[in-house]
């Protein structure tokens, strides 16, 4: 059964048939060769959506569309700006330092790289950078969205692993800060070399300027962070006040929303929300009836004989998952992959709060990996370039990410070390 699941699912990814889709009918299939009950299907679909938790995925969605079209975004692009604008390569600095704030809030790489992307890569072009560098290192600074809490992949693992989300959101400040870094100084040092962004500086406000201006917008993660780790509300709680906020200010401060605005934003935030949810029942199938083969058992016994160490099980897992992100939407590899693989690493003694974001961080690579890299399709789509323009311009970015991976991987202190002062054991 389990391999006539696989290999249904692999031949609907060859003929390119949706993600979503392509998990489901595998699950219909193993359903069939089991002869079990098809309304099996309806109540497992169900049951996975079905979680309180998930309520924070299409509220942080709506948040994001709120953000970009009430004129917040371009306040957090300016108020980056006059922080690291006044340098050369300060533009791409400016990029991956607004998807640093923006993530704060939006929890999804994809709103981050519309948002964002519709103000900074026309920017970037009309400072002189080549149009395929400038999607490229806004699809990979958009990555920061899904590892900067709040994050939906997180929040996904969280359920799927019944792992603490409060733990993993704190948890993801430090592997955040360190890519949000390493981006930013291979960005100034790529510029320098290459000669471009000399004009960078131009049109930058001052930094108090700056600040002002983006005031309310700067207040909006201080207020969902803060609330979420004071205690005042949950994560997921924290997704609809960050709506609340956003609509405040888009509508009654910036007073950039208005009524005939609202139809299309939530339009747009309910389509979004509604493939990521469609995925997320499809894959809680398809984990069910792998789980159900004892498919998660046999996985964790061969991994436990070929991987003896905690170090190559780590470097094991991290190649596979790098692979697996390449093909498969992220949501999806997160739900069915985390009950396989946590309770593994937890028998290696590996804290399933590393691990989780060992998970996201790897697989948030697929977004930006071809052939189905979400942020690239999304990056191209607002430059008007074709996906294989980027190819070359991304290499650099990916083996940066990898690099920071690395040492997310075998230095779990990134991770831990906030975690483990914020709740300690």
């Amino acid at each position: 059964m389990s391999i006539a699941m696989i290999l249904t699912m692999v031949l609907c990814f060859a003929l390119t048939i949706s993600v979503a889709v392509s998990i489901g009918l595998s699950a219909v299939v193993g359903i069939q060769m089991t002869q079990a009950n098809m309304l099996l299907s309806v109540k497992e679909m169900f049951s996975s959506i079905n979680k309180f938790p998930l309520a924070a995925i299409p509220f942080f969605i709506l948040a994001g569309n709120l953000m970009e079209t009430g004129g917040i975004s371009r306040r957090l692009v300016e108020f980056a700006k006059s922080i690291v604008g006044g340098v050369q390569g300060g533009l791409p600095m400016t990029c991956v330092l607004t998807c640093m704030i923006f993530a704060a809030v939006s929890g999804s790489s994809v709103a981050t790289t519309f948002a964002i992307g519709a103000i900074l890569i026309p920017a970037l072009i009309k400072h002189g950078y080549p149009t395929p560098y400038a999607a490229a290192l806004q699809a990979t600074s958009a990555e920061l969205g899904v590892i900067i809490p709040p994050s939906i992949p997180m929040i996904l693992y969280g359920v799927s692993a019944e792992i603490s989300i409060g733990e993993l959101f704190i948890a993801g400040f430090g592997p955040g800060l360190l890519i949000g870094g390493a981006l930013m100084l291979f960005v100034y040092l790529y510029a320098k070399f290459k000669g471009w962004g000399k004009n960078d500086g131009d049109g930058r406000l001052s930094v108090w300027s700056g600040t002002r201006q983006a005031g309310w917008a700067l207040l909006m993660p201080v207020i969902i962070l803060g609330g979420i780790y004071g205690g005042v509300f949950t994560p997921t709680e924290a997704s609809a006040v960050a709506v609340f906020y956003a609509l405040l200010v888009g509508m009654l401060i910036y007073r950039e929303i208005g009524w005939r605005d609202i139809y299309p934003i939530l339009r747009k935030s309910v389509l979004s929300s509604a493939v990521i949810m469609f995925i997320i029942a499809n894959a809680g199938l398809f984990a069910f009836m792998i789980t159900r083969a004892g498919v998660p058992e046999a996985i964790g016994r061969w991994l436990q004989e070929i991987l003896q160490s905690p170090d190559m099980f780590l470097l094991g897992v991290n190649l596979a998952l790098f692979l697996i992100g390449m093909f498969i939407e992220t949501s999806a590899a997160i739900i069915v992959l985390a009950p396989i693989l946590a309770p593994v690493a937890i028998h290696f003694g590996i804290d399933p709060v590393h691990f989780g974001l060992i998970m996201v961080v790897n697989l948030a690579l697929g977004m930006i990996t071809p052939p189905f890299g979400v942020n690239l399709f999304a990056a191209c789509t607002v430059a008007k370039i074709s996906l294989d323009r980027i190819v070359t311009q991304l290499i650099p970015f990916v083996l940066v990410v990898l690099s920071c991976l690395m040492i997310i991987t075998y230095v779990p202190e990134i991770s831990l070390t906030l975690r483990d002062w914020a709740y300690p054991r």
